[in-house]
């Protein structure tokens, strides 16, 4: 779960952070009066989960509350980059010295912490990674480890921050890595931190990403997620425990277990080239169950998506046989009863799979198509949703 600049404002100040005051407004109204509370200078920021917001308009300095409530007005509303601006952050102006970066993550790749830092912060990080890489210090951080005083001085050194500030800035980095590992992120970036004229290093603007795998340590996570910017299907689906990612497509997939479902997304993707292009709209994977209400809830989420015009199910029978897994769909089709209404290709594998098709052929379904292959399956998915 991705927080809004505002919210990971907040978690740096519980973690102890330095941060500037801020304050949220939805309403040009709240924005003049957030400016006045604030006083002097103030900075209107666009509160959406993408970055580029700056160079959108997102961003605008106001000097008077008559400048926030104008630059209130002109900035909701703004679309960046199919974000669309319903929340702002006044934020106290800052008088900046000098910009740097600084953010820790996960490397999945290394199995392991990845730091990054560079003395020159304030421009998008991938750009100064492609046209100066020597500009940006990578340093592994050990997970049992983490980063202390002495790690965060190496990762500073590395960086090429000039000695004058390497005992100022490495305290921050202790306390930004306290905060990846004491909110369970995967991700915790401030781009810029500053230093300002009086000589202080201030987080002004973080990004943090939660591992929602997490979430069972964090209760408080909950009040966090925005349900509101939440996609009505994919909220369905978690209510139901489902693993589900909407894509752009017209094939509904559903399946058990990541593998086997990455594996149709492919196969389906591949099929729908020879169907006007047709493409898979979603990853629905089922898990190791098939009974009739996890079935009947998968069906339910797929169909509720008008871009879906036919659906792929792709089951491989092991604990849970193909037996269990057909009785799931004919049971599922009759719960859900008239609000089924698109074509659903069936392919069945693995344990008990005669005696599973076996139990399909027998409903004779009108809706169902039984297929004896993925390939096979896949292409005729794509035929009925290109038909």
């Amino acid at each position: 779960m991705d927080l809004y600049e505002y919210q990971a404002r907040d978690v740096f100040e519980k973690y102890g952070v330095p941060v500037l005051p801020g304050i949220v407004a939805d309403t040009p109204a709240e924005a003049r009066a957030a400016a006045e509370k604030l006083g002097g200078v103030t900075v209107v920021k666009a509160q959406v989960k993408t970055g580029g917001r700056g160079k959108a308009g997102g961003v605008k300095v106001a000097k008077t509350p008559d400048d926030a409530e104008a630059a209130a007005e002109a900035i909701l509303g703004l679309d960046i980059k199919g974000h669309v601006v319903k929340r702002l952050m006044i934020a106290a102006g800052a008088d900046i010295a000098q910009e740097f970066y600084f953010s820790v993550l996960l490397d999945r790749a290394n199995r392991s912490y990845l730091s990054l830092a560079s003395y020159e912060g304030g421009m998008e990080i991938e750009q100064l990674a492609e046209e100066r890489p020597e500009a940006l210090a990578r340093v592994e951080v050990d997970p049992l480890g983490g980063i202390d005083l002495a790690k965060a001085t190496e990762i500073a050194i590395a960086a090429k921050f000039p000695a004058e500030l390497v005992d100022k800035v490495a305290p921050v980095l202790v306390k930004l890595y306290e905060v990846y590992a004491g909110e369970d992120a995967t991700l915790v970036e401030v781009n810029p931190l500053v230093l300002t004229g009086a000589g202080d290093i201030v987080a002004l603007d973080g990004k943090v990403s939660l591992d929602e795998n997490a979430g069972f340590r964090h209760p408080e996570h909950e009040g966090l997620e925005d349900k509101d910017a939440a996609d009505p299907l994919e909220a369905k689906a978690k209510a139901h425990d489902l693993n589900y990612v909407k894509l752009d497509g017209e094939v509904g997939i559903i399946g058990n277990g990541a593998g086997l479902v990455m594996s149709t997304l492919d196969v389906v993707a591949y099929a729908g080239e020879g169907h006007g292009g047709v493409k898979p709209a979603n990853f629905l994977d089922i898990g190791g169950g098939a009974s009739a209400e996890v079935m009947a809830a998968g069906l339910d989420v797929i169909l509720g998506d008008p871009q879906v015009k036919s659906v792929f199910v792709n089951v491989f029978g092991g604990i849970t046989s193909c037996v269990a897994v057909a009785n799931g769909i004919v049971k599922a089709l009759e719960i859900l009863g008239d609000a089924a209404t698109k074509p659903l290709v069936v392919r069945l594998d693995g344990n008990q799979v005669e005696e599973g098709r076996a139990i399909l052929a027998a409903a004779a379904h009108p809706l169902v198509t039984i297929a004896t292959g993925m390939d096979e399956g896949a292409d005729k998915a794509a035929e009925l949703a290109n038909a």
